[in-house]
């Protein structure tokens, strides 16, 4: 046991170096080094200077954003003014403009017929079937009402609710003055990992210069006052379909900031997109509306209201992006990584040599040296089959360089 116990400490504390065939090949050595200038291309080109592998990102960026929108409009010969189409009225990060309505004013709790065509009967038991339907606008009372006792087409079940039912068949012709309607927009960033903190616009620009001027990605990118028209025309939209039905539009602001320069460099970028594009041809559900009311009491105590089913642009204020900054823990990381796949030409151009060059079985000979399984534990030689050299057990020939030439085979 303690010769074999020696044996391993022995063994352990010894040094191991790699042998090295030399193949003097033009085609293989320029392969090789085509595929190094590659892979360093790759991580000086992409990971360092594209992807910034070599710095320290902080994407927790934190945000706020407050908006503002002015602008007239005139809808069913009255005029609109903000507190009438925005809603909600806070500004902010998510708003809808109101382009179209539906109105239906002086509702009263009461009993009338519902309006749409699905609601048809001919007698109580077709409403009877109805009762529980969450579907109409109000609750199904069993009964069918003639509305004017004219025409079998006008028998519809009767509804317990705010009377008369709503009617949005019929529309008033949309608000086109939308298109010149301005948003503003304040938004401000912190990067907290480097306590950098930035606005949305720089704080030199002036007040006449800001209530003149309109966003513009290449002659006004600093400009925080967006026109909805020029928001349509960057998403190829109509102005019509939009202000009819509705619609759903993100303005994207992304900080993407490299800190190993002046922060003042750290300036925002704007993107515009149509939210609800995935719906455009639906037959179902198209553009977007709701519904809202304004209550009132007459002198006698009766409650009224006015129904708005409005048809509404809605905007979305999506703030996101990252800041970097050199660190050296990344960069070695990154570094020791490239250096590491330089290694990966060998393993290609051993693939070449090994299975499609015509000197594969001379390399292979030299590059592997197969040992019996069956080896003595002293006093006896080891055969290395591919090589065909037999050389002592644990005896080195000192004048061997460890190095292999195979002249070009071309």
């Amino acid at each position: 046991m303690a010769p074999r116990v020696l044996g391993f400490i022995k063994g352990f504390f010894v040094y191991e170096t790699a042998k090295s065939v030399v193949v003097k090949s033009w085609s293989v050595g320029i392969i090789n080094r085509i595929v190094q200038l590659l892979i360093i291309l790759y991580f000086i080109c992409w990971v360092f200077m594209h992807e910034k592998a070599h710095q320290l990102r902080d994407t927790g960026i934190e945000s706020a954003v407050m908006t503002k929108v002015k602008g007239l409009g005139n809808f069913n010969d009255r005029v609109m003014d903000v507190a009438d189409y925005v809603i909600p009225s806070q500004g902010a990060s998510s708003f809808s403009i109101i382009t179209n309505m539906v109105v239906t004013a002086n509702q009263t709790q009461g009993y009338c017929p519902e309006i749409e065509k699905k609601f048809s009967c001919t007698s109580d038991g077709d409403c009877e079937k109805k009762i529980g339907l969450n579907i109409g606008n109000g609750m199904i009372t069993g009964k069918c009402l003639n509305d004017n006792g004219t025409s079998n087409d006008t028998w519809r079940c009767e509804i317990q609710g705010w009377c008369p039912a709503e009617d949005d068949t019929i529309s008033g012709k949309p608000m086109h003055e939308v298109e010149n309607f301005t948003i503003f927009i304040k938004n401000s960033i912190h990067f907290p990992l480097f306590g950098v903190a930035r606005g949305n616009f720089p704080s030199s620009l002036n007040k006449s210069y800001i209530q003149s001027c309109n966003y513009d990605p290449v002659r006004h990118p600093f400009c925080p006052i967006f026109k909805v028209g020029d928001i349509l025309k960057h998403l190829n939209q109509s102005l019509e379909n939009i202000t009819k039905i509705g619609g759903e539009i993100g303005i994207n602001i992304n900080w993407k900031c490299n800190l190993d320069y002046d922060e003042e460099n750290c300036n925002p970028k704007y993107f515009f997109t149509r939210l609800d594009a995935a719906f455009e041809h639906s037959s179902v559900s198209k553009g977007y509306n709701f519904r809202f009311a304004k209550y009132y009491q007459s002198e006698d105590g009766t409650e009224y209201r006015t129904l708005h089913k409005a048809y509404a642009i809605r905007f979305e204020i999506i703030v996101s992006g990252n800041a970097g900054k050199f660190n050296v823990v990344p960069f070695l990381i990154n570094l020791v990584a490239a250096f590491t796949s330089v290694g990966l030409a060998t393993v290609f151009c051993d693939i070449i040599l090994l299975n499609f060059h015509k000197g594969a079985d001379e390399y292979k000979a030299k590059k592997f040296e197969e040992v019996s399984g069956n080896v003595p534990e002293s006093g006896s030689n080891i055969l290395y089959k591919g090589s065909q050299v037999s050389i002592k057990a644990l005896e080195k020939n000192s004048n061997d360089s460890g190095t292999f030439s195979i002249g070009r085979q071309e």
